[in-house]
């Protein structure tokens, strides 16, 4: 099952995400903000090995955009749990990712892939950076300006994503 180092790194990610949020409810910020920024590095880190070595499985190309999501969304949840960012803001994120991972499928039954867009990179590093700040600086300025950008960042990029796609529907019974 999880025979590439690819695979094993995206595995190591997600079995780290309840381990930073048991940091995060304990008040542990630091060691939260280091546990969190390794499963971020462990994101760029499977996908260059996956490229680089040649282990593009798809396990993995399940299972490393499924792990990104776990990471983020649970760091949202947490900040919306504590009041510090509005749920709406994390609704969006969510909301987003359903439609595009939505979108993929209905690309998929074209037989087409739907490749990652530079503004979702874009928007998972904003995210990630803004979640680590979050996680260690605990400032009104700081929350409002992180969900603003999150939410910023997550609305072009998921808006790119059906507009380069949009004839994936001209097709749909």
């Amino acid at each position: 099952m999880m025979k590439t180092t690819a695979n094993r790194i995206t595995l190591i990610r997600i079995l780290l995400i309840p381990v930073y949020l048991i940091l995060l409810y304990c008040g542990l910020r630091i060691p939260a903000l280091i546990v969190y920024i390794v499963a971020c590095l462990s994101d760029f880190a499977d996908g260059y090995i996956a490229r680089h070595y040649n282990q593009i499985t798809d396990l993995g190309k399940f299972m490393d955009p499924l792990a990104d999501k776990m990471l983020v969304l649970s760091a949202m949840c947490f900040f919306v749990e504590c009041g510090r960012m509005p749920g709406w803001v994390a609704a969006l994120v969510l909301f987003r990712e359903f439609a595009v991972s939505g979108l993929r499928l209905v690309a998929v039954e074209q037989d087409r892939v739907i490749a990652a867009a530079w503004s979702g990179k874009i928007k998972t590093a904003v995210t990630m950076v803004c979640l680590c700040a979050m996680t260690v600086l605990e400032l009104s300025w700081i929350d409002w300006l992180s969900s603003a950008l999150i939410l910023i960042t997550t609305l072009i990029s998921g808006a790119e994503y059906f507009y380069r796609n949009r004839d994936v529907f001209q097709n749909i019974d």
